[in-house]
């Protein structure tokens, strides 16, 4: 038994990824994307204040 050849083989390393130029209707999309997420978030937090939407439906009294 040698000392390195037990255990796990170490991966090989991924190239690195090139960083692609983006032209001006990506750079607008990603701009439309973060502005729709930031409305969105707003809209979640300004919900989240209010009660529960739609709980008045069918009472049930204690009797059966």
């Amino acid at each position: 038994m040698s000392g390195r050849e037990g255990g796990k083989k170490k991966p090989l390393k991924a190239p690195k990824k090139q960083s692609k130029e983006m032209d001006e209707d990506e750079v607008a999309f990603k701009q439309k994307q973060k502005d729709d997420q930031k409305a969105l978030d707003a809209l979640k937090t300004k919900a989240s204040g209010k009660g529960p939407l739609g709980s008045s439906g069918i009472k049930k009294s204690g009797k059966k």
